[in-house]
């Protein structure tokens, strides 16, 4: 069985990724630009499956996919916002499976412009295998019989103060704080990054704040599953921060000259001063409000919560799925796609069983607000 060739293999979600690869008898190799980090993650996972590689993604993939011919390669180095289609290609000229965890709106909406040469090479080109657009999209798989119609979905995501944050994760949000957001499905007026936020309440961690962030799923969704009006939000803990950051979208709105993704390590740092005074519980809802088949009023809510710090395992999920049944030629994908309708909720659901992480599901009798 050939190998699986992880871009990031001991960052934030590479490692966590790799972690499940190994578990599940796959051999892997992380990959990275420090070997000194790549060798500390090898130690770690302690397993016989496991080696190295150093190199720069951007500028010696294609010496290290010569060298290694793995099957698969995950990429999980963003930003992505900022990022371009060379990994994803390089992948392709050498007929290498790839898999990437961007949340970046165009550049996930984009891959198709991969299609064909993916399907010529005979390898499949999946963007966006992470929360969003993947588990956003397999809730809606899985409620979307109940509706004739679904007028609205609103959906956001909270992480916990005291779960891993990643720099490249941090750089992608402040690259859009207070910047005008694209247009998307059910739009009344124009919006901006971390701008009209409003408060969500949670089973079990309570209530957090929301604000607008842009992801791939404003325009993929509503056109997959002809959504009347999509929302989409992103918060923090705890309101210090997260109000903080509102202020500063308003400086950036205003048109002051910050280019806030520069100074995302600092403000990564400051944000880590506040772990205290925070939680390791982080959560994801989803409420879907739309028509019965007999015409009738029906909202569906859906909630994840993760406890102890284990929401960052939540995006990894869909890669190390679709990893697997890459090399296991349990799945036989060609050509260039968003990782949209790809994955099932009880598919998604079993591989996070074991950590603490709970579901949870309402209907139309409570407040969808």
């Amino acid at each position: 069985m050939r190998s699986i060739l992880i871009l990031g293999g001991y960052g934030n979600f590479g490692k966590r990724i790799a972690q499940a690869l190994v578990k599940a008898g796959a051999s892997i190799i992380v990959a990275g630009r420090n070997k000194s980090k790549a060798d500390a993650m090898r130690r770690q996972l302690d397993s016989r499956l496991v080696s190295v590689a150093t190199f720069d993604a951007f500028t010696e993939l294609g010496a290290e996919l010569k060298k290694s011919r793995p099957s698969v390669v995950i990429n999980t180095c963003g930003p992505f916002q900022t990022s371009d289609y060379g990994i994803a290609q390089c992948c392709i000229e050498h007929g290498v499976h790839y898999i990437d965890l961007a949340d970046a709106r165009a550049f996930v909406t984009d891959i198709g412009s991969l299609d064909d040469k993916a399907r010529q090479q005979g390898v499949a080109v999946i963007s966006g295998a992470s929360t969003v657009p993947a588990l956003s999209s397999a809730v809606l798989e899985h409620f979307r019989h109940e509706f004739s119609v679904i007028h609205e979905m609103k959906f956001g995501i909270s992480p916990g103060q005291k779960a891993e944050r990643g720099l490249a994760t941090t750089e992608g949000i402040l690259g859009y704080v207070g910047r005008p957001i694209q247009p998307y499905q059910g739009q009344k007026n124009k919006a901006y990054g971390w701008q009209d936020i409003y408060r969500q309440k949670y089973p079990v961690i309570g209530s957090r704040w929301m604000a607008n962030c842009e992801i791939p799923d404003l325009d993929l969704l509503p056109q997959r599953y002809d959504l009347k009006s999509i929302r989409f939000g992103a918060g923090l803990e705890l309101s210090v921060l997260h109000l903080g950051l509102w202020g500063l979208s308003w400086l950036v709105r205003a048109g002051f000259p910050l280019s806030l993704s520069r100074f995302a390590k600092p403000l990564l740092t400051v944000s880590n001063w506040f772990d205290p005074f925070g939680s390791a519980d982080g959560g994801m809802h989803v409420i879907i409000t739309g028509e019965k088949h007999d015409g009738s009023a029906h909202a569906r809510k859906w909630f994840i919560v993760a406890f102890e710090g284990f929401g960052p395992h939540i995006p990894t999920i869909p890669a190390i799925i679709l990893a697997k049944r890459i090399v296991q030629n349990s799945e036989e994908l060609t050509g260039a796609m968003p990782c949209v309708g790809l994955i099932s909720l009880e598919d998604y659901l079993a591989e996070l069983r074991g950590f603490p992480i709970e579901t949870y599901v309402a209907s139309h009798n409570i407040d969808a607000n």
